[in-house]
């Protein structure tokens, strides 16, 4: 029996996102463009960054930050997903489908938290501007980064310890082109009932909580800014729109997949697309189309 079991959970079968060949060489070409658009938007976010001067403020070292996450989510299954494109037996080791279930989810929690810091920045410059410099100082920063980093990993070792043990002796096939823990824990030969509660609602409540508080920030900005002068909420609006707008696209599939109570695979796999392969495209696009000081960097290299 322990020869059987170690025999299984050597590796899994990864059934990907559709079983024609012609759809796998159409959506190989889409997700090369895709994640090689997603690589070279992040990292030149990050270096516009760092070598440009005038960028050297605490919500550029945040967005450089958000970028760099963007760039590590997205290698984390997309390269992966890419070349199964190429293969027709789609396998994952044991070890490396944990790996993907632990960075996938490291990068996924520092982002959220990163993102409140991001929001907590542009409340302090909006609502106390006369008190920015001394509150959004470098050690601030650094310790809301460090914080962001600490938080994703504790979430995502947490998450890990409660499946790396299970007994996998059983159905081996993954109806995804990436590991994740929802689609893992049912192969399991055990009852998990329990331990997906659990598990769901370490992922969902840490999601949601963020979402909660990025939309108490948001509004309160708006309504603050609103109180002072009469064009104030379109002021507001126009500052903060890029960040509303990566808060929806980001939370929107986390909190969808983990707290919807049916699962319906096309639409598990739609919303794991679009939270591994769009979002950390949209994230680079947004900020910089949207952002009078990154476009007047540009000009001045």
């Amino acid at each position: 029996m322990q020869e059987v079991n170690q025999s299984v959970v050597s590796e899994f079968i990864i059934l990907g996102l559709c079983d024609s060949w012609e759809l796998q060489a159409f959506f190989l070409v889409i997700f090369s463009s895709l994640y090689l658009s997603t690589v070279l938007g992040n990292i030149f976010i990050v270096v516009i960054i760092i070598i440009d001067l005038h960028l050297h403020s605490p919500m550029y070292f945040l967005l450089a930050n958000l970028s760099f996450i963007d760039f590590c989510l997205s290698s984390v299954t997309t390269p992966k997903m890419i070349t199964d494109f190429l293969k027709e037996n789609k396998t994952i080791s044991f070890g490396n489908c944990m790996c993907q279930i632990f960075f996938g989810h490291f990068f996924g929690g520092a982002e959220m938290i990163l993102l409140v810091s991001m929001a907590y920045d542009r409340y302090v410059a909006i609502c106390k501007p006369l008190h920015y410099s001394s509150v959004m100082n470098r050690h601030r920063c650094i310790r809301l980064v460090a914080t962001s980093w600490i938080i994703g990993f504790v979430h995502s070792i947490s998450q890990l310890v409660l499946i790396v043990k299970l007994p996998f002796c059983g159905p081996r096939e993954l109806d995804s082109f990436f590991c994740d823990i929802p689609l893992v824990i049912k192969l399991a030969c055990k009852d998990t009932y329990v331990l997906e509660m659990l598990i769901n609602a370490d992922s969902g409540i840490l999601a949601t909580l963020c979402f909660i508080l990025l939309l108490i920030s948001y509004s309160h900005i708006l309504f603050t800014v609103c109180l002072h002068s009469k064009d104030g909420a379109s002021k507001a609006l126009s500052t903060c729109t890029a960040h509303i707008t990566v808060v929806v696209l980001f939370f929107g599939p986390c909190i969808f997949i983990y707290l919807w109570p049916l699962s319906i695979t096309w639409v598990d796999k739609f919303l794991a697309v679009f939270y591994a392969v769009i979002t950390p495209l949209l994230n680079p696009a947004i900020y910089t189309l949207r952002n009078k000081e990154i476009k007047n960097a540009l000009k001045r290299l």
